[in-house]
């Protein structure tokens, strides 16, 4: 018998896709909602798919009043630092304007629970770290602003009609279920997927932006956290609205940094080969130290990351990418490094 009703937006994608079957193998009954953009039909399986797009706000308000779901879980959003630079109407249309249209359809189909994902790309340059929950909110990039102005518009939803949302704000998803789902982004801007693909003979090289940051070698540093530990966050998140929790916000991260080089090292380490690299100027938008602080969410809900050292991360990416490629089934379609 199935816990919940769940819709799951943005679920043919990375996350979502491995969120929904964690969710569905737990008892949910779990709809995939997606326009298929960024996502991939196959990612979904065998679970209820409807293509649609979240920006059509009279289809999706008459999908959710016929299904009278009890919970969403929102991942549905563009998410290329670089990108939203150069192009910032497109990810104010997409994430802001796709939000506040699944708010309204929420709202007419009185579904009033959101897990939503966030990230920390809200906090800007960060003024210490690890980075904490109280961190003063100042994007450097339109894709932080994006998200940070998602995370107000559900805030004031709250006050307004009592939504309850738990903000998960990532900090650098990674990793895959080798058996199941991984890494494909059209186009690829992941440092991971990215580093393993430039050990690949004639491929192209992995570009490092900026070896000249205040880190320890002089490459970013970021705090990667597997996609499996990020599933099971979620899942904590949804359990704790189901059980009439009140809104949250946590940082989800390993509390650990990598800096590129360091990636670069791994990569080279799990595959038995080279990675080709080369150095380019700094990319406007990134900070060079991006590192959780995770406890809260570990004090709440008892969460904590299982396999969110570097070895395993690229080890499981490898053997994901090593089996389905580096393009995705239809081709090709944030770290400070970029291919």
């Amino acid at each position: 018998m199935a816990k919940a009703k769940l819709l799951i937006c943005g679920g043919a994608g990375y996350i979502g896709s491995i969120t929904a079957h964690l969710l569905a193998e737990e008892g949910f009954e779990v709809h995939v909602l997606d326009n298929l953009s960024t996502g991939y039909r196959r990612a979904v399986g065998d679970l209820p798919f409807f293509r649609m797009d979240v920006l059509d706000t009279e289809a999706l308000a008459r999908h959710m009043q016929a299904r009278h779901y009890e919970a969403v879980l929102h991942f549905a959003a563009f998410i290329a630092v670089g990108e939203s630079v150069s192009d910032p109407l497109k990810y104010y249309k997409n994430n802001v304007s796709g939000t506040l249209s699944l708010l309204e359809a929420m709202r007419r189909s009185e579904t009033r629970r959101l897990v939503f994902s966030s990230t920390a790309a809200v906090y800007g340059e960060p003024r210490e770290t690890p980075v904490t929950e109280e961190h003063p909110l100042s994007p450097i990039n339109p894709y932080g602003w994006s998200k940070r102005m998602m995370e107000q518009s559900m805030a004031d939803c709250d006050r307004a009609w009592g939504l309850r949302t738990v903000a998960l704000r990532y900090f650098n998803a990674a990793g895959a279920l080798p058996e199941s789902s991984g890494e494909w982004h059209r186009p690829e801007t992941h440092l991971i997927p990215l580093a393993l693909r430039a050990t690949l003979p004639d491929a192209r090289p992995l570009f490092v932006f900026g070896e000249d940051y205040d880190t320890p070698d002089g490459t970013c540093v970021r705090d990667y956290i597997h996609v499996t530990d990020l599933a099971r966050a979620h899942a904590c998140s949804l359990n704790h609205l189901l059980n009439g929790g009140e809104s949250r916000t946590f940082n989800l991260g390993a509390e650990r940094g990598y800096s590129v080089r360091e990636v670069i090292e791994t990569a080279g380490r799990v595959t038995g080969r080279s990675v080709n690299w080369k150095s380019a100027p700094r990319r406007e938008g990134d900070p060079a130290v991006l590192v959780a602080a995770s406890g809260r969410i570990r004090q709440a809900f008892g969460w904590k990351p299982v396999r969110s050292d570097l070895e395993s991360i690229v080890r499981d990416a490898w053997e994901w990418h090593r089996e389905n490629g580096f393009e995705g089934p239809a081709g090709s379609g944030g770290d400070c490094a970029e291919a």
